[in-house]
This record gives C-alpha cells, structure tokens and sequence, in this order.
C-alpha cells in the first residue's frame, strides 16, 4: 500500500481475517476522491491476496462514513468534470466490493449517510451496534442520492428504499435490520466479538467455494428465474469438479474434518 493510502485506510491482517479501516475520523471518514483512491488501490492489492479470506470493512471514530466530502464537492462547483469522476470513482470502488472474491463484511459503528450507507449496503453483509443510524439524506440538500439509490435498492425492498431515499430521515440499527439494510445488530460491546466470530465461521470455508459462490449469487440476481437456474446449474457442476468440493464430499461421508487446498 502506497504511503498516502496507509494514512486513509489502515489493513491489518490475523488469521485469514483483514481489516480494513477508514481512517480519517476528524473528516467523519468522507469518500473524498483522495479516501476512494485509497480504497481503491487496497481492494485492487487485495484481489490476488492468498493471506486474506474474509475482509471486515471498519471505521475509526464515531462515525462510520459521512458520505462525500461536501467541502471538496463545493471547491469544485464550476468543475463537471471533477464532479462525474467523483460519483465514477466511488462507483468503482462499490463494485470492487461486490467483484471481490473474497466475503465482505462490514462493521458499522455510528452514523453512515448517504454514500456510506451506500458503502455499508455494497458488503455481503453488516453488523450494527445498537447505537448506529443510517440515512440517504441527499434529498434535503438538493441533491438527491442517485449513486447510493443503486446499492441501496439491491439490499432492501423498493417501498423502503424509495422511503429512505425520498424522506432523507435518518432510521436507527433496528430499523436497518428490519428492512435487511445489516444482517444483526448487537450491543456495543459485543460488536466485534460478532463480527469476527462471524469472519472466522467464514474463513474456515474452502476459499474456492466462497469465490465460486459469491461471483455467482450477484450474477443470478440480474438473471430470469429460467437463465439463472441454467447458469447456477453450470456453475455448480464445474464447483464439483474441484479440487475442494471433492475432498469436502468425501471428509463429509468419511466423517473428517476437510483438508482445503482453495482450488
């Protein structure tokens, strides 16, 4: 990770588990172009990394994510240019999320509104204190959350997102749950046990079988019901074939424990 990175987003790795963590708390962790070059460029490095099966998504501060730095928005009012990269930048990096091959989970602490939220709905999955908010609150300043709206509504029903999206109003962990924005909301002091029992539960699974599965899940969502039966069927006579699907068939009807190779 390149210096300038490191200062945005510290990585720490244990036990096939890394963490990644926004690291600018005194600018409520903002996606500034500069923040998503950062996260880029760990998401990119992150890809091919062998020492990494799971990745839990932080952030440093009582804030998970304040959405887009207005500052840096306002200093570029006159520049379309620099606007249409910012909203394409932080559009890559959600897709990187979800184009990861490895499970994504986030830790939400706070508040995460608008592009945050969006970054929290982007993970596989999310786990909230009890204390954490959400919102996509573009709507009361003009600017309605266009790119938030787009991972938004693939998490939660579209009464839901529409609500949130056309209320602005901020909704508590509770709510979130409900509406299947986060996965489990627990008690502050029990967010990280959670959190990580729940990565480690997931880093003990073949690595190819989680890659396998996770590119195919987002796959079939876009499909027809016909064509997405047709392309998981595919999918799931090549996942036999590997290397790790049939040493896991076999410790199952021998009653031992897998040995997985990831391939």
């Amino acid at each position: 990770m390149t210096q300038a990175a490191n200062n945005l987003v510290q990585q720490h790795t244990k036990q096939g588990i890394t963490t990644v963590t926004l690291s600018q708390p005194d600018k409520r962790n903002s996606l500034s172009m500069v923040m998503l070059d950062a996260l880029s460029e760990v998401f990119t490095a992150m890809e091919n990394d062998a020492d990494t099966r799971v990745v839990v998504l932080a952030a440093a501060g009582r804030v998970f994510c304040a959405g887009h730095d207005l500052r840096e928005m306002r200093s570029q009012f006159d520049c379309q240019e620099f606007q249409l990269a910012l909203f394409q930048r932080c559009s890559k990096v959600m897709q990187q999320i979800v184009n990861l091959p490895k499970p994504v989970i986030a830790r939400v602490a706070g508040v995460a509104t608008a592009a945050g939220c969006q970054l929290v709905a982007s993970c596989d999955l999310a786990v909230a204190e009890e204390g954490a908010r959400f919102a996509t609150p573009g709507v009361n300043i003009g600017l309605f959350c266009s790119t938030p709206m787009v991972a938004l509504s693939r998490n939660v029903s579209r009464k839901h997102a529409m609500e949130m999206l056309l209320t602005g109003e901020m909704i508590d962990a509770a709510r979130a749950e409900s509406i299947g924005l986060v996965n489990r909301v627990v008690a502050a002091e029990h967010l990280d046990e959670t959190v990580y029992q729940m990565a480690a539960t997931i880093a003990g699974k073949s690595g190819h079988a989680l890659k396998v599965g996770k590119t195919a899940f987002y796959r079939q969502l876009e499909m027809p019901l016909a064509d997405a039966y047709d392309y998981t069927a595919e999918v799931m006579a090549g996942n036999v074939a590997s290397v790790d699907a049939q040493e896991g068939i076999c410790a199952f009807l021998e009653k031992r424990d897998p040995e997985w190779q990831d391939k």
